[in-house]
């Protein structure tokens, strides 16, 4: 019987002065702030006033509502759980690693394989939405995307440069447009620049983590009864695991976002749990093991795994257990790949591959929520 094994990023079992307060208050700690339910489960927010014994467990929150704080879902006794919720596994957050209490591992090891030179400050943008059209032999096509990081280097950029991005707007317009953004100006031997704007070459980083199965609200299965419950301490059913869905959602990203990256120059970091994989490689014809690697490639997956510290769970579980699954898109050399005939595969390629300057201009929209280095 599936059941919650983490609730606001600790174990259900843990039942420590610290745990109960973070459940109290509704905190991620992966986050350092308020539960937003991953981001995307604002249809199942509790409401706290229609349960009087709910809206006391949740005495130090001040709000009325509160997202349904699941982290992940134990669908068998002593089986490791099955990450739900995008934050739990990499939450690139506002603050920078090694100030955060928790993920610094996890992040560390993001960055590493992003091989930036040691040092390098990076800009980070979460949710970059990008839609373009373009006309191929005739036939129109269309992107429309969203990633969930870009970590780009960011640097003094002349405002010269910068305008050369929007030839229609006229400097006032862009200083107004930049500031309202959170870039701020600065003055070098009377040159302006542009500080921590977007420079160099970018990455994506794309959190996949598994989808629940509805669940049944008459037997309280769903995500926000078997939360409530959860948090009341009573006897509680979660919902399952959708497995054809999240690997249908994640093949359907897979080779394009990544074919997006190398088009810059850069790569594409899938996050990904072993359990997921998992579930890949006896699913289909990819067999994972092959594709073992130390080196990222045209595609990339980073596993990470709770090995076996979800067996004596107790505080905030750090993820550190890693294996980076890489490998090219084709084995078909580039230089021989063009002249291949057309093939149904082609479905999950990119129609076409926006310019560099295509992702600057978004990214000149609004200023990087976090910096961090890389080691």
């Amino acid at each position: 019987m599936p059941v919650i094994f983490e609730l606001f990023g600790y174990p259900l079992s843990d039942q420590s002065l610290e745990a109960q307060q973070n459940r109290q208050r509704a905190l991620c700690p992966f986050m350092g702030e308020e539960c937003d339910g991953g981001g995307n489960r604002e249809l199942s927010r509790v409401d706290l006033t229609r349960n009087s014994d709910l809206r006391t467990a949740f005495s130090q929150h001040p709000g009325n509502t509160v997202a349904a704080g699941v982290c992940s879902i134990q669908v068998v006794e002593g089986a490791s759980p099955w990450i739900v919720c995008p934050r739990r596994l990499l939450s690139l957050g506002r603050e920078s690693a090694g100030v955060r209490s928790y993920q610094g591992k996890t992040e560390a090891i993001v960055l590493n394989y992003l091989s930036y030179p040691p040092g390098t400050r990076l800009g980070v943008w979460p949710e970059v939405k990008i839609k373009s059209i373009a006309t191929i032999n005739g036939v129109q096509k269309l992107i429309d995307y969203t990633f969930d990081y870009i970590v780009m280097p960011v640097g003094s950029v002349l405002l010269d440069s910068v305008a050369n991005l929007f030839p229609n707007i006229t400097y006032r317009r862009l200083l107004a447009s930049l500031n309202r953004a959170g870039y701020t100006l600065s003055q070098k031997g009377g040159i302006v620049y542009i500080e921590d704007f977007p420079m160099g070459i970018p990455s994506i980083v794309e959190i996949m983590t598994s989808s629940t199965s509805g669940g049944n609200k008459r037997t309280r299965t769903t995500i926000s009864a078997a939360f409530e419950d959860a948090m009341l301490g009573v006897p509680h059913q979660a919902p399952g695991i959708n497995y054809r869905q999240v690997w249908a959602r994640m093949v359907s990203q897979l080779i394009v976002k990544s074919e997006f990256a190398l088009g810059w120059g850069g790569k594409t970091l899938w996050i990904v749990q072993d359990k997921l994989l998992e579930y890949i490689n006896s699913s289909t014809a990819l067999t994972l093991k092959t594709f073992i690697s130390d080196n990222v490639s045209d595609v990339n997956m980073l596993s990470f795994s709770y090995s076996s510290m979800h067996q004596a769970p107790t505080g905030v579980i750090d993820l550190a257990d890693s294996q980076l699954y890489a490998g090219p898109i084709s084995s078909v050399p580039p230089e021989l790949a063009a002249t291949l005939p057309p093939s149904i595969q082609d479905i999950t390629r990119a129609p076409f591959l926006p310019p560099l300057e295509t992702l600057i201009a978004l990214l000149a929209a609004r200023a990087p929520v976090n910096q961090v280095v890389a080691p």
